[in-house]
């Protein structure tokens, strides 16, 4: 039943969101960021797909391809760190517009790119607008969210990863069938450009954002929000405490949150090391065990199927256990399964259940981080510090493949390179351990 909006109530906005059920457009708003977030996954993954025809087509050696991978990398990390903290001062909607276009352009030059150097920079400008939306969907998503289903809400997004991979790599493998490397990229900068105006209708500005930064008519646009999402309107703004104003991005190194930026940032980094040793050596390390390489491509589709149900799994009990906890035995777990895989497998079978459950338990690690961000960092820096995590964190991922192989290369082996790479996770539980409990692990953060 549709409450009665004709009279305002005197409550804070973001105290009625978190005490009542989610109606279908905060529903329909967390699909989105879900569905945003998967064009990270198709886009990491339809570059390995693209790979071969590049080289094939320019004549380029292993040298110069990895330029051009790691170009998107560059650019993740610059758009998570300095486009998250644009996102605090102008805005969640059009921070998520803005990068859309970003990646809608990247994607489309890169379909007509004639060079190395003409691709290199169009992936950088790509992995920009993701970098940027990474840090504001994460934002976006705890915003729409109740208190009760934040976690929940949080985790749903950062699955949307994997499962775009999924459904990239799919998607590319036929198109490369029929078609040549640029297909995929044309593919891709369709479906970003038909997510702008998906994302304007149903992202609207966040009414935690708008308590927060007060922009002009804030009032008006809260209760505007608020009958949209079938809430009561308000009488008045929420009091605005004093220390929680300050959207730039040094504000999360002040006192009262730099132990938090540093340890959480510690962790992704870290873990993430551990993660994209799976994601991007599995393939070549099963070859090496003997299996062919479509065997191979199978197995990695499994490390993304796991980590689609980790998440899923994370963020269910998140509803009802501590997160940071949870995320914790996820990364204890994570170390476990890295060695267990670093021993080997007999059979096809074997290695891809492995794999699986490897996916399933280090994906739950990465989205109990973000679920993490979303609930340690207030409003006013959220997005901010979820962009800084993410951004050094992308250091982890390009750096992982480049250490694993200088690893293999001084003979650790097998299972001397898993015990090490295995260490990330361990670090990273070792840096949530360190960070300590908080009420918000219970709580909403209402003055964030």
């Amino acid at each position: 039943m549709t409450p009665d909006t004709t009279a305002h109530v005197h409550a804070d906005p973001r105290q009625l969101i978190d005490d009542a059920p989610m109606g279908r457009a905060q529903i329909l708003a967390v699909a989105a960021t879900v569905t945003l977030n998967a064009l990270d996954g198709f886009d990491v993954l339809a570059i390995s797909f693209a790979a071969p025809g590049i080289v094939a087509e320019w004549g380029i050696n292993r040298a110069e391809l990895g330029v051009v991978l790691a170009m998107e990398l560059i650019g993740m990390a610059l758009g998570s760190i300095l486009l998250g903290g644009l996102t605090d001062r102008i805005g969640r909607r059009p921070a998520n517009l803005g990068c859309l276009l970003l990646m809608t352009i990247g994607m489309l030059m890169s379909a007509m790119a004639a060079s190395v150097t003409e691709l290199a920079t169009w992936r950088v400008l790509t992995g920009v607008g993701i970098g940027g939306m990474l840090a504001s969907i994460n934002a976006t998503a705890a915003e729409y969210a109740n208190r009760k289903s934040r976690n929940l809400c949080v985790s749903l997004m950062a699955i949307g990863y994997p499962l775009g991979a999924i459904i990239g790599g799919t998607v590319a493998a036929q198109l490369l069938r029929l078609f040549d490397w640029r297909a995929v990229f044309f593919f891709g900068a369709g479906v970003t450009a038909l997510m702008i105006p998906l994302t304007f209708l149903l992202l609207k500005e966040t009414v935690p954002y708008l308590c927060q930064r007060r922009p002009p008519n804030a009032l008006e646009r809260i209760n505007r929000e608020m009958r949209r999402l079938g809430h009561p309107t308000v009488a008045h703004l929420p009091e605005l405490p004093a220390d929680q104003s300050d959207g730039s991005l040094l504000a999360i190194f002040k006192p009262g949150l730099i132990r938090t930026t540093l340890l959480l940032t510690l962790a992704y980094f870290m873990h993430i090391a551990t993660f994209y040793f799976i994601i991007k050596w599995v393939p070549e390390i099963v070859v090496g065990m003997g299996f062919d390489a479509a065997n191979a491509a199978g197995v990695l589709i499994w490390a993304n199927i796991g980590g689609a149900l980790g998440g899923i799994l994370l963020g269910l009990l998140g509803r009802y256990l501590p997160i940071r906890k949870v995320t914790i035995a996820a990364l204890c777990l994570s170390v476990v399964m890295v060695i267990l895989f670093g021993r080997g497998a007999d059979s096809l079978s074997e290695v891809s259940l492995i794999v699986g459950v490897t996916g399933f338990c280090t994906n739950a690690g990465v989205v109990g981080l973000y679920a993490l961000f979303a609930q340690r960092f207030p409003t006013a820096q959220r997005a901010s510090g979820t962009g800084f995590a993410i951004g050094v964190g992308r250091g982890g991922a390009a750096l992982s493949p480049i250490v694993v192989g200088i690893l293999f290369t001084l003979d650790f082996g097998l299972q001397g390179v898993a015990i090490t790479m295995a260490l990330g996770a361990a670090i990273a539980a070792v840096a949530l351990l360190m960070l300590g409990a908080s009420p918000a692990e219970t709580t909403s953060d209402h003055a964030g």
